[in-house]
């Protein structure tokens, strides 16, 4: 979770990847890369790229950077905008805010036509804020390119907003602070900051202070000043890459782009102060919670040619990473701490460098702290070993490598740094720097850096911290005094070759947490972490890691419903180290006591801490889940629940894994540019897998259809509304309706997508949350990322609305309007046109869903695993064929608006009751007018009689939920 964790990676693994990505291009230019690259690296660049940059007169940067990826564009366009601009008091968020705001339109492409846009070409679109810049990317496909550049060109140029949208889209912004306020970690951000920083704005957080969030209603005139002070060209860089000619591109851009006229604000940004003293700050949290320990100190700017950041990465990627002594004795040893990660920073000012670490027991809290203060005074006093900084540049060349396999990544990545000085070159100075650190610069660094004076330990929990948290101890008071051989395995084999050095090898097997037995809930899930997270008979889980770092291999295990996915990534140059140090862990298991606890522990606070306590958008997603599978396999998180975590021994866990991962069971999935001989070893290997049999297929996975709805509200301390609500469906990616629902549900709600029909009317036109979207699939993690991820594949599913927090005033009415929304859609079916831009956007759209070396290969297991064709192909047939009468057909005999299970997580679970069952008017308030014919509609949806019996609403205490 070091934001500058890759930094190292992108600098010395660039020009390797994206040498063998580019053989997929043609005979010409494959004959000309490797002078480029090889001219790269003589000139001491990372990048090998043709890039062509140009600063128009006014001011804009372009750069172009054909990637050699066919097919897709990817537009970046950072704004050097973020919470550092705001400067005024009682201004902040609004960099923020406008990452909100300019989806709102402009008077030539309003939001619905701009919308209609995005659909027609089957892009994918968001932005970001942090604390110095917005970036704002689309992907698409390149036929699109000059329609994406005139119609952004416009947005920036042109956005305009009535009064009354801008009121709703500041409510929309409260919302999405009611919703991350669950977390203690984004409070616990909040508190650090305000109290690390006297002067400079990075005393308030990306998002702002609460009290001007809620007065942003009232900040209309403001608002345009602050987009016309920094939505200029001087400030903004227009990145295209991809399947790009240069030429064209800076042609289209000047074409489209050079009217936009420079400003003429400058503002001097307050400047920290050098820290005088170590501060302390907590914050007391109100319902449970692990407590969190995180010590910080005030660190350097980002610089690409000063060593202060560069040193600073390396030190805390060295010294607190996976590998790390310390993590070592506090997460693996003592079990101390379950998490524990860092962040280097690199702000543009000097900001904040950090280590986060949840404690399991509130007593040794001041422990752990003073353990990290150690490892401080210790990088004080003593040099790095050169070897292991050796191993962390190793690290850094291998580990970008595994992770950047498409146009999308390369061109994002780009973004972040781009952004600082607006310079292509910016990864080329910074890889200089890295190259020449020495285990003196960094000792040298952390002498600058790591004082009594710039310390500031911040902490969160619900008892009351021991009284010696709050006494700082100084510094200087912390001081001391070979490969398996067997016959070729009966497995199948799925093969990609691709063009890429990084290789992804998948191990799937069919089992999973509906294999759990009665009583032992969450074996499956603590069966694989054990598997992946606790080493081999010869290796215990730090040496698998310090092995694993200098060839930057990862492999990880995940258990869903029916599937446990084990997946590794190494680069072709590494694979046989790779198999040496990965594969025994499978293979030939440590299954030690001490891993045993430790994990077994981390799982039972992912499921009360991170899923019961601190998220309550995934845990009215999982209830839901569990509501409409009860009594069936499929009834319980993969988690787990709480007494059957608990009841599970050593031995368990060893006869599961000795009866579940069978050759039987497995199929294998390999991509990249994979060595013939790989394979054979590969196949080799697991033969030393017991042969079989599979575990058997679970049966009676069928959810029970509810009879009107049936609700349950799960009560806990809380500032909004979380609301789902869904139906079981029999339609899987191998039934016939699963291409039409598909298209239905983008209509519908399109996970992340404001092109749907419930965010329209939920989110943009009554400014109620953050978001509404609907599901045919299970979609685990949903709040976190933007597309499911493969091997969750299940033979039962359900259909499913995910309603993101909204205040608690408005929860019946919330509920009122999507099941409103949904019952009139069922009733009045989808029009021609409608359908039309669905169908095209999907079209379009698989290609952007299995975009990485990973999706693909997850994806074809899937597919096989269903017994459907490859899935984009498969998909594209399927969408090709359908009508609008066939989908209307399908939602009519698969979704319903009066059968549902409704899940609700609120504070006053009462107040809301006595709501429901009354069926009470539930008015809606607005802070600013609204068309007459969203009013009208509003009394009709505030009066509509959801007729929900007494007897059908339950209250279930937070603490109840999956404890038995």
């Amino acid at each position: 979770m070091n934001r500058f964790r890759c930094l190292a990676a992108i600098l010395l693994a660039f020009a390797p990847m994206i040498a063998m990505a580019q053989k997929k291009t043609s005979t010409k230019r494959a004959a000309e890369r490797p002078g480029a690259a090889a001219k790269a690296a003589s000139s001491g660049n990372i990048l090998p790229f043709k890039a062509a940059e140009k600063s128009l007169p006014n001011g804009l940067k372009v750069i172009v950077v054909p990637t050699g990826f066919p097919n897709i564009v990817s537009l970046q366009i950072p704004v050097q905008t973020g919470s550092r601009n705001e400067v005024e008091p009682g201004k902040s968020g609004f960099a923020h805010f406008f990452e909100h705001m300019m989806f709102r339109g402009t008077k030539a492409y309003p939001p619905e036509k701009y919308q209609e846009i995005l659909t027609q070409v089957g892009a994918r679109q968001n932005a970001y804020t942090t604390d110095d810049y917005t970036n704002y990317h689309t992907t698409f496909s390149k036929e699109d390119l000059e329609l994406m550049l005139r119609v952004e060109a416009d947005r920036f140029m042109n956005l305009d907003y009535s009064p009354e949208g801008f009121k709703t889209e500041a409510r929309a912004v409260l919302g999405e602070y009611n919703k991350n306020s669950a977390n203690p970690l984004f409070r616990l951000e909040e508190v650090q900051h305000d109290k690390a920083f006297t002067t400079h704005t990075y005393k308030h957080t990306t998002m702002g202070f609460l009290k001007d969030i809620e007065d942003m209603p009232n900040q209309l005139d403001y608002s345009r000043i602050f987009f016309s002070r920094w939505y200029r060209p001087e400030h903004t860089t227009v990145i295209v890459a991809g399947d790009v000619e240069p030429a064209e591109v800076i042609r289209l851009v000047e074409k489209y782009w050079s009217g936009w006229r420079r400003g003429s604000y400058s503002v001097e940004i307050p400047q920290e102060p050098p820290a005088r003293a170590p501060v302390y700050a907590h914050l007391t949290w109100t319902s449970p919670t692990l407590p969190w320990v995180t010590v910080a100190f005030h660190g350097p700017a980002f610089s690409g040619v000063k060593r202060d950041f560069a040193a600073t990465d390396l030190l805390f990627d060295l010294e607190f990473g996976e590998t790390s002594d310390i993590h070592k004795k506090l997460v693996e040893q003592e079990q101390k701490v379950d998490q524990m990660f860092a962040d280097s920073g690199g702000t543009q000012d000097p900001g904040l460098s950090t280590v986060y670490a949840r404690v399991k027991k509130i007593e040794d809290s001041a422990y752990v702290r003073d353990e990290i203060l150690r490892v401080f005074q210790k990088a004080i006093a003593e040099p790095v070993d050169s070897k292991r900084l050796e191993e962390a540049k190793s690290n850094a060349r291998y580990g970008f490598a595994r992770r950047l396999d498409n146009t999308e990544t390369i061109a994002a990545t780009l973004a972040r740094f781009v952004r600082y000085e607006r310079s292509y070159g910016t990864l080329n100075r910074l890889y200089r720097t890295y190259a020449s650190l020495t285990p003196a610069d960094l000792q040298e660094v952390a002498k600058k850096y790591f004082t009594d004076a710039n310390l500031v330990v911040a902490t969160v929990s619900q008892q009351p911290m021991p009284d010696a948290i709050a006494k700082l101890p100084s510094l200087a008071s912390l001081a001391p005094g070979a490969p398996e051989t067997g016959a070729a395995a009966d497995v199948d084999f799925v093969l990609q070759k691709t063009a890429l050095p990084q290789l992804n090898v998948k191990l799937l097997f069919k089992v999973g947490s509906a294999h759990d037995p009665k009583g032992k809930e969450g074996l499956s899930a603590l069966a694989a972490a054990m598997v992946s997270e606790a080493g081999s008979k010869d290796r215990r889980i730090d040496e698998i890691n310090k092995a694993l770092f200098p060839i930057a291999g990862g492999f990880r295990g995940r258990a869903d419903k029916e599937m446990t996915a084990f997946t590794g990534s190494i680069h072709r140059d590494n694979w046989k180290a790779f198999f040496d140090i990965a594969l025994p862990m499978l293979l030939d298991p440590g299954l030690r006591e001490e891993d045993f606890k430790r994990l077994r522990d981390a799982q039972l606070n992912q499921l009360k801490e991170d899923l019961r306590s601190n998220n309550e958008e995934e845990l009215g997603k999982e209830r839901l889940q569990a509501n409409i599978f009860a009594g069936t396999p499929y009834g319980h998180p993969v988690l787990g629940i709480v007494a059957g975590i608990e009841a599970i021994t050593l031995e368990d866990v060893k006869r599961f894994i000795a009866s579940a991962y069978t050759r039987a069971a497995l199929t294998v999935g390999v991509a990249g540019d994979v060595p013939e001989e790989m394979v054979t070893a590969l196949k080799k290997r697991i033969a030393k897998l017991p042969a079989g049999p599979a575990p058997a297929a679970p049966q009676g996975i069928a959810g029970k259809r509810p009879k009107g709805l049936e609700v349950e509200i799960i009560e806990k301390e809380t500032r909004a509304t979380a609301i789902s609500f869904g139906l079981p469906i029999e339609v899987t990616r191998s039934h016939p309706d699963y291409a039409a629902l598909s298209l239905a549900r983008t209509w519908l709600g399109e996970h992340r997508s404001s092109v749907s029909h419930l965010y329209q009317r939920i989110r943009e036109a009554r400014g109620m949350n953050y978001g509404d979207y609907a599901y045919i699939e299970a979609f685990p993690r949903g709040m976190f990322q933007f597309f499911p991820d493969p091997n969750i594949a299940r033979h039962a599913q359900i259909f499913e609305v995910w309603i993101r927090p909204v205040v608690p005033v408005n929860a019946h009415m919330a509920l009122r309007i999507a099941v409103y929304e949904l019952d009139k859609f069922l009733h009045d079916g989808l029009l021609k046109e409608d359908f039309e831009r669905m169908r095209d956007y999907l079209v379009k759209n698989a290609f952007v869903m299995t975009a990485t070396q990973d999706q693909q290969i997850g994806y074809a297991l899937d597919s096989k695993w269903y017994g459907i064709g490859e899935y984009t192909s498969t998909m594209r047939a399927r969408l090709k064929t359908l009508t609008p009468e066939a989908v209307n057909a399908a939602i009519r005999k698969h979704f319903s608006a009066k059968d549902l299970s409704v899940v609700i997580v609120t504070k006053d679970a009462k107040g809301l009751k006595d709501q429901l069952v009354s069926d009470e008017l539930s008015p809606i308030q607005y802070d600013a007018q609204k068309p007459k014919e969203l009013l009208d509609e509003d009394r009709v949806i505030g009066a509509l009689k959801l007729n929900i019996k007494p007897e059908n609403v339950k209250i279930t205490s937070i603490d109840e939920v999956f404890a038995k």
